[in-house]
């Protein structure tokens, strides 16, 4: 099996986590747990996780040039990721996220984007030569649409398959879509995308097709416990995960979509990658904190094996 190449382009951020019985309501202050502080964002995410389960990463970014993003970069190198493509940005913080999770694991977010609202079409650009060589692209909209855009356009020219997770849920162009091969919304995702409430089979199955119709080849809709729902060229079924006891539901996704991306490039079918890629989240899952939950190569072989 040869080395799975992958280009993530995506945002980069500080995570401030706390842990409480409940998450609060508006206007409500209550006493929380446990703090803790750890390296996030969607694309950081998930060029850790794609790095940690054996691909060969590269990573399009921007950081602010103060500790958090001085931090970050040193981390990337550590996980053994290419950095020459991410930007320092003169003017604006890198990244922050608040997070509140629940005893139950489920999370509330806020993110002051910084930098990362700065990564540009031309940050993309002077990726070309990488983009055009990996086996997958990897995007997320944590970053403006028109880099997102940019990425997609010079993926898609080269014959670089691209994965786009759809979060923050947001609208996105036909242009855009056309270009995607496969699409990985939750929920409340595709309901933005599609137009209808998706909460159900015959629902999961409609907005996958209103989806496909746009010209998306392939959707994947992430369901958390219940697993995922894939509509592509070869049919639609269920994919089942494994059975767990959730601790922190925040880099849940990202390890899914960097499983996903990582089984595509070491070319998988879409059924077995997408299984997979289910396995891979729930295993982040039972940890608490994004990055720090991302599972290595071995932690998932071992994770697989006790769910068999």
């Amino acid at each position: 099996m040869s080395e799975a190449r992958i280009v993530v382009v995506g945002s980069s951020n500080t995570d401030m986590v706390v842990q409480s019985r409940r998450i609060p309501a508006p206007g409500e202050t209550i006493l929380g747990g446990k703090f803790v502080m750890a390296a996030g964002g969607k694309g950081a995410n998930q060029a850790v996780a794609a790095a940690r389960l054996g691909a060969s990463v590269t990573f399009v970014a921007r950081v602010g040039n103060d500790v958090f993003g001085r931090d970050a970069l040193a981390n990337f190198e550590k996980e053994g990721i290419d950095t020459r493509f991410i930007a320092i940005d003169p003017a604006e913080p890198s990244g922050v996220a608040l997070i509140m999770v629940d005893e139950k694991g489920e999370n509330c977010i806020s993110v002051a984007p910084g930098a990362n609202s700065r990564l540009s079409p031309d940050d993309v650009r002077r990726a070309r030569s990488a983009i055009e060589q990996a086996d997958v692209l990897l995007v997320q909209l944590e970053i403006p649409l028109e880099t997102v855009e940019a990425a997609a356009e010079l993926a898609a020219g080269a014959g670089t398959r691209v994965v786009l997770n759809p979060a923050p849920a947001q609208s996105l162009p036909e242009r855009l879509l056309r270009r995607v091969d496969v699409l990985t919304p939750n929920e409340t995702e595709a309901t933005h995308l599609a137009g209808i409430r998706v909460s159900g089979e015959d629902s999961w199955a409609l907005a996958a097709c209103v989806l496909r119709q746009q010209g998306v080849e392939t959707v994947v809709i992430t369901r958390g416990a219940a697993g995922a729902f894939l509509s592509g060229a070869e049919g639609e079924s269920g994919v089942p995960t494994a059975a767990i006891t959730p601790v922190d539901t925040t880099g849940a996704g990202d390890s899914f979509n960097a499983a996903l991306a990582v089984a595509l490039a070491e070319g998988r079918d879409m059924a077995s990658a997408v299984r997979f890629a289910n396995l891979a989240g729930a295993c982040s899952a039972t940890r608490l904190g994004a990055q720090p939950s991302l599972p290595t190569r071995e932690d998932l072989d071992r994770f697989i094996a006790s769910c068999n």
